[in-house]
């Protein structure tokens, strides 16, 4: 009998300005058999206001990597650049992603080495939030376009019919998927090299369900293994109408959600699917205060049309500038400007 040794497993960290944050779940991946640990300090572009570049130039852990990056890269970009960095000079099994504010549960790590299904390209882990409820924004999905049976499914139960229902993360057992959050998501040697790495033009949002949709594309296989937990204590979204905080976020949401929908639905579909949501994203305006409906609606015209274009090279201070409320604001696109500053 051949000898047993276990996968080296490393890990990607993207930060911004969030050292408590940072501060938790460093303390949780350190203490994680881990072979290296890559952090993509974003923050640092600005001189690092919080302080996190000079809490991590403190640490002293062997396996820690800190990479700084000369401007913010988002998260799209940090894991790439990540991914990219680990698999340059280590060369490791499988590599696992997550944001600053999420953090694998004690022992999520081990329990992954231990028992690595050889079936799986990537694994997606279970993640709820601080309180032990199911994380939304990570759970899991099928591809409710892949198939006449799971369309007519999602036209009659929504989301429920595509997306991992409660009692999978009860279950003892992986299920395969088509759609993953880069939060607890281990990516395996072969997955990077057939499927390189995440667009990272698309800065944040949907990075992560664009590259698993390429990976499934390519005949990658993706588990969903409810028994690794993942903890995501995300504060981004306040309430229950996705209501934006910093509101620039909203722009990269739903641009790149257009782009999910192409690749999930195909050019038919796609049509018909962003045209349904377009009157439901405008309407969440009203959930606003308002002083900032004006700037939510500039924000979403903005991200409509460089979405339908397909456009990933609207620079990050672009954004910011559209974000600013009252006066300084640049005055929203429309008529020749918009064809001008879309060429």
């Amino acid at each position: 009998m051949k000898p047993y040794f276990p996968p080296t497993i490393a890990a990607v960290v993207v930060t911004c300005n969030r050292l408590e944050q940072l501060r938790a779940t460093l303390a949780r991946v350190l203490a994680e058999p881990l072979a290296h640990i890559c952090v993509v300090d974003n923050g640092a572009a600005d001189g690092g206001a919080d302080g996190t570049a000079a809490w991590l130039a403190s640490l002293t852990d062997a396996r820690l990597t800190v990479l700084s990056p000369v401007r913010n890269l988002g998260g799209a970009g940090g894991f790439a650049l990540g991914l990219a960095e680990l698999r340059a000079r280590f060369d490791p099994d499988w590599i696992v992603v997550m944001d600053d504010d999420s953090r694998p549960a004690q022992g999520a790590i081990a329990r992954f080495r231990a028992d690595p299904s050889p079936i799986w390209d990537a694994v997606a882990a279970a993640v709820r939030d601080p309180a032990g409820r199911i994380a939304e924004m990570n759970r899991p999905a099928r591809n409710p376009f892949a198939s006449p049976g799971r369309f007519a499914a999602a036209l009659l139960r929504g989301r429920r019919a595509f997306h991992v229902a409660d009692a999978e993360y009860l279950a003892d057992t992986p299920a395969e998927i088509d759609i993953a959050s880069f939060v607890g998501l281990f990516l395996s040697r072969r997955a990077t090299e057939l499927a390189g790495l995440p667009d990272a033009r698309l800065f944040i949002y949907g990075d992560d369900v664009l590259h698993s949709l390429h990976m499934r594309a390519l005949g990658l296989r993706i588990g969903f293994d409810p028994r690794i937990r993942f903890e995501h204590d995300c504060r981004t979204l306040q309430g229950h109408a996705w209501i934006y905080r910093p509101l620039w976020k909203a722009y990269y949401h739903h641009r790149n959600l257009l782009l999910v929908f192409h690749a999930a639905a195909g050019r038919w579909l796609f049509g018909p699917l962003a045209l349904a949501h377009l009157l439901r994203w405008t309407l969440r305006a009203r959930h606003y205060r308002r002083a900032e409906r004006g700037v939510y609606l500039r924000l979403l015209r903005l991200a409509v049309l460089d979405g339908f274009q397909g456009r990933l090279d609207r620079p990050h201070e672009r954004v910011l500038a559209m974000a600013k409320p009252g006066p300084d604001a640049p005055a929203p696109l429309s008529g020749m400007a918009a064809r001008e500053d879309a060429a």
